[in-house]
Parts: structure tokens; C-alpha cells; sequence
């Protein structure tokens, strides 16, 4: 008699359990609106209001350079790009994916980056990226890992 009492104590309790809200499109929302202040911070070249949407152990993953992980690593990275005469950049989501636990997100989209080259002529760069957000304890979602590369074809290796 006890074994079915505990048994039927326990399947109400289960039953009683609510699921967590699913708050996949309010997360998207807030990502997308985020990436797009993210994309404005990149345009002015502010150096601290860029790396402010990375989390403290993030990684960027910058074409052409070592894993920069953590914010005094990122921000020299950065800091550079940011510093090369006649940079300029912008990106575009294209697509925002929330997990349904709501603690993970990525996306992806383009970017539109130029500078001077060693002539001091415009160069131009289009390419893409994908950046994996982690929701914090604030609840505010940070980049944890994020990469970009070019559609540029890689230079041709010289002749031998």
C-alpha cells in the first residue's frame, strides 16, 4: 500500500511540474537588436563598447591570427583592426537559432570591412560570420566564441 501511495504521490508531482517558458522568440529579438548596436559600436571604432558584448573567457577566432581568448586578448585585436588607416566595418545577421533551453544561441550573417593597404589604397573585404552567444547570470546574452572569414580567394602561392 505504501509503494502505491509514494508511486501516486509522484506522478502528481511530476504532473504538477510546469515547463519552463519558451522565450526563443523574445531571445532572438534581443539578439538581433543587440548585433545590430554591436554592428554601430564596430562603425564608430570603439574599442571598449565592441568587446562589451563579449563574455570575460570568450574567443575570437580573426582571420590571419592566433584564437585571441579573453577580453584583454580580444581588445588587442581589435584594437588593431580598429587602428588600421582608413578601416571601416559592418555586418548583418542573417540568421539568429535560440536552443530551446535558452541559455545558448548563435548566429550568423555578412560583414563589409575595408581599409588601407601598405599603398595607402582602399581595399575592400566582404565576407561572413558565425558567433555563439551564451545567456549570463544577468540575463543578458554575450558572444562566447566568434569567427569571420572572407569571400576573398586566398592569395596565390608564388611560383617555385
Amino acid at each position: 500500500m505504501n509503494r502505491y501511495f509514494l508511486l501516486c504521490l509522484a506522478l502528481a508531482l511530476a504532473a504538477c511540474q510546469k515547463e519552463a517558458p519558451d522565450t526563443r522568440a523574445a531571445d532572438e529579438q534581443a539578439i538581433r537588436d543587440q548585433e545590430k548596436q554591436w554592428s554601430k559600436t564596430g562603425a564608430a571604432k570603439d574599442v571598449d563598447g565592441f568587446i562589451s558584448y563579449y563574455a570575460e573567457d570568450a574567443s575570437a577566432f580573426a582571420p590571419g591570427s592566433p584564437v585571441a581568448t579573453g577580453k584583454p586578448a580580444i581588445r588587442t585585436v581589435i584594437a588593431q583592426m580598429f587602428g588600421m588607416p582608413g578601416f571601416a566595418l559592418s555586418f548583418q545577421t542573417a540568421k539568429v537559432e535560440v536552443a530551446r533551453s535558452g541559455d545558448l544561441a548563435y548566429t550568423h550573417g555578412t560583414y563589409a570591412m575595408s581599409m588601407n593597404d601598405p599603398k595607402g589604397s582602399p581595399m575592400n573585404d566582404k565576407g561572413k560570420y558565425v558567433t555563439v552567444y551564451k545567456k549570463q547570470a544577468d540575463g543578458k546574452w554575450k558572444a562566447v566564441a566568434d569567427i569571420f572569414n572572407s569571400d576573398l580567394p586566398p592569395p596565390a602561392a608564388p611560383a617555385h
